[in-house]
């Protein structure tokens, strides 16, 4: 295909951002809505095209663009597999999303605010369909910019705070992986990725490089114990905030351990695999008993994503075909259903301006229709098969137990917990008595609502039920994943 699919991809919400901010209608924000809207839904059209097109039965680069930058030394270089394209597919899908959120969350500044998520989409993006490791840093760093302003402008009471936070968190944790980059320009002559797979990183070199690598990830993940940043974001970030950070920005290392510790340091990644497997254990456990504390709904969601990231964590340095699938299942699922229960939560904040869960109860008598989407998603994040929540933990667990009995023992306590925390989450939201007066006089979910939460619950369900198509177009790229590595172990 001559036409650049994938620059057109990264950068039409780029472009659409530009033409929001030179609309001159200040008050009216109809038209900042309408355009972006429109963007954001081209781009997951052209997504959905890209993913019919893309060659499954292949586990090399395709429609790879290549266009020299700065006399040479770095190049423009993007490309994408059957890994990429999910998370390509699931950003497309979840912005606009997050747009029709908006309407009625965010009530000042909302041409900035939409700017912001266009442009955050552009640099999601970009993270997803980078081949060379200098494009991916940009991406990936500069996604902090939007989203800090996001948490720091739109947020709660200690917006500032958060933002800060997040911000320093992230930017500190990328500082080695910058140098582990140079590094290795150093030692290959190269920041191509298809190049580098194949010149080989020196063995001597790989465990250092990797552990910078992985400051980065690990504060992204976020993996404990770096992962403090998370709860105190989620909290004060508004729900679209608060969808995009979970459904994609923490997917992006788990997509970074695939893409880049694993295929260029094998012998580290063989290494650290019981370092990673002990902090994903203790992530999954101990987050899981904090979530049980939580009295805020935000919070408590939070916590369950550190301890289902840390089941990806798990099932990526098994490096079986098993848990390498199911770590990009429970990444996509994950996105669906954390980006859902945000949602639920920012639904009854828009109305009674208050997450505490003592504020609820009895939501089923007079909101039945919300009940009944909240109670399928808490179902879901608790993996009840049936739902995209139990394949991708699944195929974890059977992946973990051919490479460690006990760890695999460990993590299982984790789905115990987790229906813990999500089972007492529902009943005392949605069931029990209703103590507060003022829910009597809620209104139910609107039909914006309705839209954003139907269409979650449908391909949680359906994918649930009918995994084949995520899989399939995975599984030839985790071969050759795999494939590579067992070489690349073997050869030196």
């Amino acid at each position: 295909m001559d036409f650049p699919i994938l620059s057109t991809l990264i950068f039409l919400p780029l472009i659409s951002s530009f033409f929001i901010f030179l609309s001159k209608d200040k008050k009216n924000i109809s038209s900042a809505i309408y355009i972006s809207l429109f963007s954001s839904i081209g781009t997951f059209l052209l997504s959905l095209f890209l993913w019919y097109s893309l060659d499954v039965n292949t586990a090399d680069f395709q429609f790879v663009e290549e266009k020299s930058w700065i006399n040479n030394f770095i190049k423009f270089k993007l490309g994408i597999d059957g890994i990429s394209i999910l998370f390509i597919v699931l950003t497309a899908f979840i912005t606009p999303i997050c747009i029709i959120s908006c309407i009625n969350s965010v009530k000042d500044r909302v041409k900035e605010f939409l700017i912001a998520i266009l442009v955050l989409e552009t640099f999601m993006i970009g993270v997803f369909c980078s081949l060379d490791l200098v494009i991916f840093y940009l991406f990936f760093e500069g996604g902090l910019i939007p989203m800090f302003l996001i948490i720091g402008v739109w947020g709660g009471s200690r917006r500032v705070y958060s933002a800060f936070k997040f911000f320093l968190f992230t930017l500190l944790g990328s500082v080695l992986m910058l140098v582990a980059i140079i590094v290795i320009y150093w030692l290959t002559g190269t920041t191509d990725i298809t190049q580098i797979y194949e010149i080989k990183i020196p063995k001597e070199y790989q465990n250092l490089l990797w552990l910078a690598f992985l400051s980065s990830f690990a504060v992204k993940t976020p993996m404990w114990p770096v992962h403090t940043w998370l709860p105190d974001a989620h909290v004060e970030a508004p729900t679209a905030g608060s969808v995009i950070l979970a459904a994609i920005l923490l997917k992006m290392a788990g997509y970074g351990f695939l893409r880049f510790s694993i295929p260029m340091f094998p012998h580290a990644s063989e290494f650290f695999t019981p370092l990673i497997y002990s902090l994903s254990i203790i992530a999954i456990i101990y987050t899981s008993l904090v979530a049980l504390m939580q009295d805020d709904m935000k919070k408590l969601i939070a916590y369950s994503s550190v301890a289902h990231m840390g089941y990806v964590t798990l099932g990526i340095f098994t490096l079986t075909k098993q848990g390498i699938e199911g770590s990009i299942y429970q990444m996509i699922s994950h996105g669906l259903i954390s980006a859902a229960l945000f949602l639920c939560v920012g639904v009854v904040y828009d109305r009674l301006h208050s997450r505490l869960i003592s504020t609820y109860g009895g939501l089923v008598n007079y909101l039945p229709k919300y009940s009944l989407l909240f109670l399928i998603f808490t179902l879901a994040a608790l993996g009840l098969p049936g739902t995209t929540g139990f394949l991708g933990e699944f195929l974890i667990l059977t992946g973990t137990f051919q490479k460690s009995y006990l760890a695999a023992m460990l993590a299982t306590l984790g789905v115990v917990l987790g229906a813990a925390y999500m089972l007492w989450l529902a009943k005392r939201v949605i069931f029990g008595v209703t103590k507060n007066s003022k829910i009597e006089t809620l209104s139910d979910v609107n039909t914006l609502e309705i839209i954003m939460l139907a269409s979650l619950a449908f391909f949680v369900i359906f994918f649930g039920f009918y995994p084949t198509p995520l899989i399939e177009t995975i599984s030839t790229s985790v071969n050759g994943l795999i494939d590579n590595y067992q070489l690349a172990l073997n050869s030196r």
